[in-house]
């Protein structure tokens, strides 16, 4: 794998996808064949499947095989696959690599391992061995520190690792945006020119791709990859108005998070089910069940998440 200026960066619009699930929970493959369809509709530049938002450490791994199988075979080479290896240990991350690539994909994403408490130097050991299993398949770093017990991954071993060829870039999702700006401003300063810097914040888009970010990988893209688009291809036409007046419409459209009852559901279940309830919605899925033991919004949930929709102009 090489980050070196000859290299492709990752940039652009590139989802999180939900993975649609039947009413007897398991993998509704007609539903992510839409789901594909409509990302590809909506002008994305990649999807990554087998993330957080995708429920992947959920997920049986005969669940995974079917999600990487069919999102590979549906996006046909238009656009990159991106596969989550997400686990407590690099042995079962090594092990996710290794289905990904066999299915296909074109890069995998990983974060730190967690559960148990790790050192820096445990990290690195982490990734370095997980880029050994991709073999020259770009790895890409998943920076969300309240997943992984906290650890937020410091700018110094991302560019080291980055710097050493380990990995290709980093998504983060740390929600800190003074740490992603130093990013940036730290790839410029080791002449990392292949190194790709992605955000996840749905909320900050467009200024974080006014300080240099290459793109955001949104679960509310799942909804509205078109609005997301937007706003990148705005901000590269340097119209900065444009894509603050859509950040803004995406910005309202993301208080469907806030819609359930948080008395009785998490906050990951919240969020989660809010995205496959505005799919439901629009006709993308046909059943907006999450993965066990999270808990799916209600009807009168789901019914105020379509006003959220209609308000956004998407119904």
């Amino acid at each position: 794998m090489s980050t070196s200026a000859s290299a492709v960066r990752l940039s652009g619009v590139v989802p999180p996808l939900v993975t649609p699930l039947t009413a007897s929970y398991d993998v509704d493959t007609a539903s992510l064949v839409r789901l594909v369809s409509h990302q590809l509709a909506g002008g994305v530049s990649g999807v990554f499947v087998l993330g957080t938002s995708g429920e992947g450490t959920f997920l049986t791994d005969e669940q995974r095989r079917t999600v990487l199988e069919v999102v590979v075979g549906e996006v046909a080479g238009q656009v990159p696959v991106l596969a989550g290896a997400i686990d407590t240990s690099t042995a079962r991350a090594g092990a996710h690599v290794v289905a990904a690539l066999k299915a296909g994909v074109d890069g995998v994403v990983a974060t730190a391992p967690f559960y148990a408490a790790t050192h820096p130097a445990e990290i690195s050991l982490h990734f370095e061995r997980l880029a050994s299993v991709a073999d020259g398949v770009p790895l890409y770093a998943y920076d969300i520190p309240p997943r992984i017990g906290g650890t937020k991954l410091p700018s110094s071993l991302l560019i080291s690792l980055g710097e050493r060829g380990v990995i290709a870039g980093v998504k983060d999702s740390s929600g800190q945006e003074t740490s992603l700006r130093r990013l940036v401003l730290d790839r410029a300063a080791a002449g990392l020119d292949g190194f790709a810097v992605m955000t996840g914040s749905e909320l900050t888009v467009d200024s974080a791709l006014g300080f240099g970010v290459d793109g955001v990988v949104p679960g509310l893209g799942n909804v509205d990859p078109a609005g997301y688009v937007r706003i990148f291809d705005a901000v590269a036409a340097g119209d900065f108005a444009a894509a603050r007046s859509e950040q803004n419409r995406l910005f309202r459209l993301f208080e469907v998070v806030d819609v359930a009852d948080r008395g009785r559901m998490g906050a990951s279940s919240a969020a989660l089910g809010a995205f496959k309830a505005a799919l439901f919605l629009l006709g993308v899925i046909e059943c907006p069940l999450t993965a066990y033991p999270s808990i799916p919004l209600d009807d009168d949930e789901i019914a105020r998440i379509g006003s959220l929709l209609a308000r956004a102009g998407l119904l």
